[in-house]
This record gives structure tokens, C-alpha cells and sequence, in this order.
């Protein structure tokens, strides 16, 4: 006769379990110490799973298929340890600092970043930043002067760790340890993000004993002092001179410093 239909209804699920609940980044693990010649039971104890399911791992089984943002999430990826793209990453995250918001409650984790119709190159933009991060698809939400630009996926919150209930100004705002090393290699994205949020690229006008002057400027705006104590440091990063000409707003406007910011941020469009 063959097997009890209940014992084979077990075994399969022992085998669905291994291939498909564990994560991803152990099964890479335990493979590797099985190529390097550990044993099953080495490898079991060293993982801290079953026997069984390490030797379904090791059976020549497939690798599972990571899904969704899993697959792209370098925080939740064995061996990578920063974003394929640190450029985008950064200047995502200068754009969630000012006038993003990333949405754990729901079902699946959804970022949403808001833009206003008047700068069309910048919902662009943005949209192309998520995408390469993370994002396999990408919404625009038309909203009343703005476009939401959002993006559903479950590891968001393990890339913009600085989410939490409430508004930004009302809770401490400070990168991982992870993070300060890609905004020290690009902050020109990283300004670039913050300025495109709540910054902007103007004509400044003044008169000085009867005559007037007209000269570029930069302002960017934020009730964060965490969010603005960054800003101040990816200026100084690249040596940009910068005063605070309010409680919560900075400018650039010496010519030379205008200049520079130029090459990293240029005026909205």
C-alpha cells in the first residue's frame, strides 16, 4: 500500500516550508556552508534550523525566488551592503524628508511623495528615484495643485528608517549608520531632494543707495531642526557657505555658493 495520506501531507509541507518560509538570506547562508563542505547537521546548528530542512536546501533544490521589493531591498539582502543606485537613494531621501510620507498601517507599506503640478521635470524625477531604490511600479495620484507620486512595498520602512507616527518637526529625525556613509558620498543628491521638497531657487532683489541689484539665492525651509542640522552638514560637505537668516530657514547667497549649489541642484522645473 502507499503512504498514509496524512504522513505524506506532512512531508510536503516540511518541504514547503523549507523552500519558502525561512528567508531568503538564511537559505543563501546555509547553502554556502554546505558548498564549503559542512555537513547538514554543522549547518543546521549553525543556522538554528531543523535538520530536515537544511537537507532539502542542500538536495539541489532551486533557490526560492525572492518576491517583490524583497528582491531589490539591499538592507534585507545577503552580501549587499549599500544601494545599487546611491545617487537616487540619496536624493529620495532628501525628497521623504521634506515632503514625503511613508505609510506602515496599511496592509503593505506605501510611500507617497507629494510634488506640485507646477514642476512637472520633478514628479519625473521622483518618480525615477523610487524606481530605481526600490519601486517595481510607481502611481501618480492627482491631487487639488499636486500629484502624489507613491509606491506600495513592503521593505520601504527598512530604507527610510526615520518613519514614524506623527509630523517630522515633532520627533527626532537621524540617519542610521548605514546611511551616513551614501549621503557622505553623493550629498549633492541628498541637497538636491531637500531643496526640490522645501527649497527653491529664486531672484533675490534689494536696493542699495538708489540703486537696485538682482542676484540668484537659494532658501530652503523646514521646521525640523534634525532635518535642517542636515541640510547644514551636506552643505558643509561640500564647502558651500550657508546662514540661518530665520529660526527655520536657511540661505545661500553668495555667488561663488550659488554657484556651487548650482552644480548639485539648479532651480525646480
Amino acid at each position: 500500500m502507499g503512504s498514509n495520506p496524512t504522513e505524506g501531507t506532512k512531508i510536503v509541507v516540511r518541504i514547503l516550508e523549507a523552500v519558502f518560509v525561512h528567508p531568503p538570506e538564511i537559505r543563501a547562508r546555509a547553502r554556502r556552508l554546505l558548498l564549503a563542505g559542512g555537513t547538514v547537521a554543522d549547518t543546521a546548528r549553525a543556522v538554528g534550523l531543523p535538520y530536515r530542512t537544511v537537507w532539502h536546501w542542500g538536495n539541489d533544490r532551486p533557490e526560492a525566488k525572492l518576491q517583490g521589493t524583497q528582491l531589490r531591498c539591499f538592507r534585507c539582502r545577503d552580501g549587499v551592503d549599500s544601494p545599487t543606485d546611491p545617487g537616487a537613494y540619496a536624493y529620495l531621501l532628501g525628497l521623504y524628508f521634506g515632503d514625503g510620507h511613508l505609510v506602515t498601517t496599511a496592509r503593505v507599506p506605501v510611500l507617497r511623495v507629494y510634488c506640485s503640478d507646477a514642476w512637472p521635470r520633478l514628479i519625473e524625477a521622483c518618480d525615477v528615484a523610487m524606481r530605481a531604490v526600490l519601486a517595481a511600479k510607481v502611481q501618480r495620484v492627482q491631487k487639488q495643485g499636486c500629484v502624489g507620486v507613491q509606491s506600495y512595498g513592503s521593505h520601504w520602512p527598512c530604507l527610510l528608517p526615520q518613519h514614524g507616527p506623527g509630523k517630522k518637526h515633532q520627533r527626532p529625525i537621524v540617519l542610521a549608520d548605514w546611511q551616513r556613509p551614501i549621503i557622505e558620498g553623493h550629498p549633492g543628491d541628498f541637497l538636491r531632494g531637500l531643496f526640490h521638497s522645501d527649497g527653491c531657487r529664486f531672484a533675490n532683489r534689494v536696493t542699495v543707495r538708489g540703486k537696485d541689484y538682482v542676484y540668484p539665492r537659494y532658501m530652503f525651509t523646514n521646521e525640523s531642526t534634525d532635518i535642517m542640522g542636515l541640510c547644514q552638514w551636506a552643505l558643509d560637505l561640500l564647502s558651500i557657505a550657508w546662514r540661518m537668516n530665520r529660526r527655520n530657514s536657511l540661505s545661500v547667497a553668495r555667488r561663488e555658493a550659488v554657484a556651487e549649489l548650482d552644480r548639485h541642484v539648479g532651480p525646480k522645473s
